[in-house]
């Protein structure tokens, strides 16, 4: 594709993508709400296992695989959605201050998780 072909992109041709390469990926269906927002769109930016492996990691799963399943959705039924999709925001930006290009892109990227993690909070 194109630079054109991708700035000509609607939002109907690139929602099936959306959903079934990160929705569908991070079980969004099944994730509370405001937990589902945060791990989306961590998924859309870091890749779906990255976010998945995060949100194991705030919820106590083992072994931290980037797969959710039924462990992990079980332990989410139990959590506070709020706790669970700021610590995940959290996990978020720790691993985005940890790439070299932090010092040129974090001011975005830390104003986007932070307007995340306020979105799936209100959702809550």
């Amino acid at each position: 594709m194109t630079k054109d072909d991708i700035k000509a992109l609607k939002p109907d041709d690139v929602m099936p993508l959306y959903k079934a390469k990160y929705w569908d990926t991070i079980k969004g269906d099944d994730l509370p709400e405001g937990v589902d927002y945060a791990v989306f769109d961590y998924a859309i930016n870091s890749g779906p296992s990255r976010a998945a492996k995060a949100l194991q990691s705030v919820l106590g799963i083992t072994p931290v695989d980037g797969q959710i399943g039924p462990a992990t959705l079980a332990a989410c039924e139990t959590a506070n959605p709020r706790d669970v999709a700021t610590a995940v925001c959290e996990a978020r930006l720790a691993f985005l201050q940890s790439l070299s290009t932090y010092a040129t892109f974090g001011k975005g990227w830390s104003r986007r998780v932070l307007e995340v993690e306020q979105t799936a909070f209100n959702m809550v």
